[in-house]
């Protein structure tokens, strides 16, 4: 198996030191590689990466967990992703953004949150439902938020009368048997995040600020996985580890497709699109602010899985933003000479 570009990219970032460290894999169909590469920690000491890593996935959570159990509810006709959120959600004033607008951010969702990472949980989960509505947005742009896949959650909350990462755990995480996939993880068992001397070694507790403050009951982040975890879901995605009861064949393909409204935005449902050629079926995939990549070519059968925590000692986004869109690239032309064979 090659994916030597992919390779050489993600060993570059460590030598620039954009990232410490990184967990990675690259699938191509039956065939799995997996590389740890740099070092879990540089501060406040030097600590060596280890197998089965935990690492915080930040938006990644989104498509592992809040978008595959929308997909069953949707699957089900518990959840009609048509219907607006005001029928979900009465206290959301507008009436014409629907539950499939905020899984394709084409939601117009807006509005600033004063004091947002001091607010109790239910405090700040009435604001984000009493955000506005960007009429202009609505429908013809997407506007990437994490507030729609929060929403997204309460409705899930609302139907299945479970918080959204209790949700996860129950109809995703265990019937898939992830081995290590926890929204509970052991602070020794995770890569730590930032670091500074005030606060000291974030390790084991989720990054962005409103998952810290909304807990279980937070759609967009949260969820702290290995690399062996990504691996068994990518499989699972791709069609070779089917589990009917957690998502039949028929839905994970719809997802790699365009799920906007005018069918042109580039968004599947949840999940982001690249499509490698005008006859190539779209790839999905899908980042997260700590430093993770997920993407998926199921024509193709190949998968990457980069989990990195790019945010330690101190975010760097100068260096990582540019460094990322070159692995991306890295790893679309090495799949390109599978597409070719």
């Amino acid at each position: 198996m090659a994916f030597e570009k992919t390779k050489q990219q993600i060993q570059k970032m460590i030598d620039d030191q954009v990232i410490p460290g990184a967990s990675y894999a690259v699938l191509h169909g039956a065939q799995v590689e997996q590389y740890q590469v740099g070092v879990a920690q540089t501060q406040p000491t030097l600590k060596p990466l280890w197998p089965h890593a935990l690492y915080d996935l930040a938006s990644v959570t989104k498509v592992i967990g809040t978008t595959t159990v929308a997909a069953q509810l949707m699957t089900s006709g518990a959840l009609d992703v048509q219907r607006p959120v005001h029928d979900y959600l009465p206290a959301f004033p507008n009436r014409e953004a629907t539950v499939l607008n905020l899984m394709t951010h084409t939601s117009g969702l807006s509005g600033y949150i004063p004091n947002r990472n001091a607010l109790p949980a239910d405090e700040l989960l009435a604001a984000i439902q009493q955000l506005p509505v960007s009429q202009a947005n609505l429908n013809h742009r997407v506007v990437y938020t994490d507030l729609g896949l929060i929403l997204t959650g309460l409705i899930i909350e609302q139907i299945l009368g479970l918080p959204i990462q209790t949700a996860v755990t129950d109809r995703v995480l265990d019937p898939l048997h992830l081995p290590y996939a926890t929204f509970k993880p052991q602070t020794d068992q995770c890569v730590p995040t930032v670091y500074s001397v005030q606060a000291g070694l974030l390790q084991g507790v989720v990054h962005d600020p409103k998952a810290q403050v909304l807990g279980a009951r937070c759609g967009s982040a949260g969820l702290f996985a290995s690399v062996d975890d990504l691996v068994q879901f990518a499989q699972f995605m791709l069609g070779q580890r089917p589990n009917e009861a957690v998502l039949d064949q028929k839905t994970i393909q719809g997802l790699y497709q365009d799920w906007t409204p005018n069918h042109r935005l580039r968004r599947s449902f949840g999940w982001n699109l690249w499509r490698l050629t005008p006859d190539h079926q779209p790839i999905i995939f899908h980042t997260g602010y700590t430093g993770t990549l997920f993407m998926l070519d199921r024509e193709t059968q190949s998968a990457l899985i980069f989990l990195s925590n790019r945010v330690h000692p101190t975010v760097r986004d100068a260096q990582f933003l540019p460094a990322r869109r070159h692995l991306l690239a890295a790893w679309l032309a090495d799949t390109v000479t599978f597409s070719l064979d």
